[in-house]
């Protein structure tokens, strides 16, 4: 048993296309993880993959996360949940009201995604592109609602391909996927050189290393 999701030199096709080449990546309870990369880097596919999505196919490698536990809630005690994490969120009770993603915008989509998390309440959560089509007075609540989690009962990995999400969560590690593979890892401040310097400097720093 282990209370880390650990990812060791994962390859993933996608119909006959290599995806992702060799993914190390460990993501420890009560730890914040930001997966960060240019577009078409392979983010999204990781997550996807360790969601079990039939479409991708795992050529080698491996990853796993076995500490789950299942915790049963009575129906009174589920509503009152759903209600406090509702108003934390700053949802209108008619929210729960409407069909799933019916008519929702797509910052309501991002509300309704971290209100799912916040009633579930997983030991790891993996947050894809969550800060995407987001304003800011979205983003703001969407991240603060991500802070309200982050604990040493639940590890989460926060993917992104924009650093303004790391504004207002606070990464214990970053992470940068090139090609389907990490090239670069460090802390909170990885992130901030992206920002200043973009993703080319990193691109080139992985060339030379090849």
């Amino acid at each position: 048993m282990t209370d880390e999701l650990i990812i060791k030199d994962l390859h993933v096709s996608v119909e006959g296309q290599n995806i992702l080449n060799g993914v190390d990546l460990v993501v420890r309870k009560g730890e914040v993880c930001a997966l960060m990369g240019p577009n078409g880097s392979g983010k999204s596919t990781l997550a996807y993959t360790l969601m079990g999505h039939p479409k991708y196919t795992v050529d080698k490698g491996e990853a796993w996360y076995n500490s789950v536990k299942q915790n049963q809630i009575s129906v009174p005690d589920f509503v009152k949940l759903l209600r406090e994490k509702m108003k934390l969120l700053k949802i209108d009770d008619s929210f729960s009201r409407r069909y799933l993603n019916e008519g929702f915008s797509g910052g309501e989509k991002k509300r309704a995604e971290i209100l799912q998390l916040a009633v579930l309440q997983p030991e790891m959560a993996i947050l894809d592109e969550t800060d995407s089509g987001l304003d800011i007075d979205s983003l703001k609540i969407v991240a603060n609602g991500i802070n309200t989690l982050i604990g040493p009962d639940r590890g989460i990995l926060v993917i992104t391909h924009y650093q303004r999400l790391l504004n207002y969560i606070t990464p214990d590690r970053v992470h940068v996927m090139v090609k389907g593979k990490i090239v670069k890892s460090g802390g909170k401040e990885l992130a901030h050189e992206l920002e200043a310097k973009g993703y080319d400097s990193i691109i080139k720093e992985a060339e030379a290393q090849v």
